[in-house]
């Protein structure tokens, strides 16, 4: 399975993970983003590719 993370320093909370995910695994909180359904990740790398500020990682 899939593992991300969200580097909460680099974050600028720009929510395009949010609006790229196919499968819905980032959610808001507050200030914030997190990965909450990362069981649902396909590994598809799209946060990723389209993280301004490069704080997502995807490992297979």
């Amino acid at each position: 399975m899939p593992s991300v993370t969200i580097d909460q320093d680099t974050c600028t909370v720009c929510q395009t993970c949010l609006n790229i995910c196919p499968m819905g695994v980032f959610e808001a909180k507050s200030d914030t983003v997190v990965v909450a359904e990362a069981d649902q990740c396909i590994a598809c790398r799209a946060c990723e590719a389209s993280c301004p500020s490069e704080s997502i990682v995807v490992e297979d």
